[in-house]
């Protein structure tokens, strides 16, 4: 594909749908901050984003079993009945993989939430029609269910598939949409390209934080990024939709953050999003999970610039 083939797929004052995977604060004492959580998944919900919880960017795979149940109860609290995304994270697990991911999907539904299937190594080396078959058996008789498709840059368990395996996702008529999570523009651009052809209906959530213009060509979002300001982020998707060129600014802005956040080692953006968020005086510490990876001490001098820079702080 040119460059030029690449520019004629953008699509100016398309409407975008926008997730934010939002992060677990934490106490002083290493307690999830609560209260703090509950408001953040309010902002994301106030903002109009959808809040995804239990997420990479909820530590989901540094939690127990009743960690997770913990946290759909805050998010659950919250929401009120409004749509919210939860991981179905089942690495590690001992079990039958369809049975493991629908034990965690059960358990989404009933606090009101949408599950996305995080994936797991079970399932690595599989033909695209074996895979696929596990997520079709999967998602048999739910409503909505979303897929995930993650980098090992992200986690161990993730895995880019190949375009045939994609295309058979998008045969599952219970699956309404996929994370794509690889950092790569063409690889996203060529899962667009299959979508268009195949199942138009089907959303492409990028998950590359160091591509958030990917909704210009047809992408909507789910991001860890979002979940630094989802108010920025819904006033950029407004902009875009709007055809205002004040859409530029702020996407440069957006992306600036993200470059700076999700920097390598890539895992630790969520030390970058703790500290943000701190700065902003949203959570009560730039604490993470203590098997988390860390920023160096001078992490919040350089997310002050980005924050000032975004107009979120003098």
């Amino acid at each position: 594909m040119t460059l030029t083939e690449i520019a004629a797929l953008r699509k100016p004052g398309r409407t975008v749908t926008g997730m934010a995977a939002v992060l677990v604060p934490f106490e002083e004492d290493g307690s999830v901050a609560a209260d703090a959580y509950q408001a953040c998944l309010a902002e994301t919900f106030g903002a109009g984003l959808t809040p995804a919880v239990n997420m990479d960017t909820g530590y989901v795979n540094l939690l127990a079993d009743s960690g997770k149940a913990y946290i759909l109860g805050l998010a659950s609290e919250v929401a009120m009945g409004r749509p919210f995304v939860a991981g179905a994270f089942i690495e590690g697990e001992v079990g039958e993989v369809v049975d493991l991911y629908r034990r965690e999907m059960d358990r989404i539904v009933r606090h009101g939430g949408t599950p996305i299937l995080f994936q797991t190594s079970r399932t690595h080396g599989l033909p695209p029609a074996e895979k696929a078959a596990v997520y079709a058996n999967a998602a048999k008789g739910f409503q909505n269910v979303y897929a995930f498709e993650l980098g090992r840059m992200f986690a161990p368990n993730g895995e880019i598939w190949d375009a045939e395996t994609f295309e058979r996702i998008l045969g599952i008529p219970e699956i309404a949409g996929a994370k794509h999570s690889s950092l790569d523009r063409l690889v996203e651009l060529d899962r667009l390209a299959i979508r268009d052809r195949v199942r138009p209906d089907f959303k492409v959530f990028t998950g590359n934080d160091l591509g958030i213009d990917m909704i210009e060509y047809g992408s909507d979002y789910l991001l860890g990024l979002a979940a630094f300001s989802p108010a920025k982020f819904a006033k950029r998707d407004r902009l875009w939709a709007a055809g205002d060129p004040d859409y530029l600014a702020l996407a440069d802005a957006l992306q600036f953050l993200g470059n700076v956040a999700f920097r390598p080692p890539v895992p630790a953006y969520k030390h970058s999003a703790a500290t943000f968020l701190h700065l902003l005086g949203k959570i009560p510490t730039d604490r993470t999970h203590p098997h988390s990876p860390a920023r160096p001490p001078w992490e919040a001098e350089m997310l002050r610039a980005c924050a000032e820079r975004l107009g979120l702080l003098d």
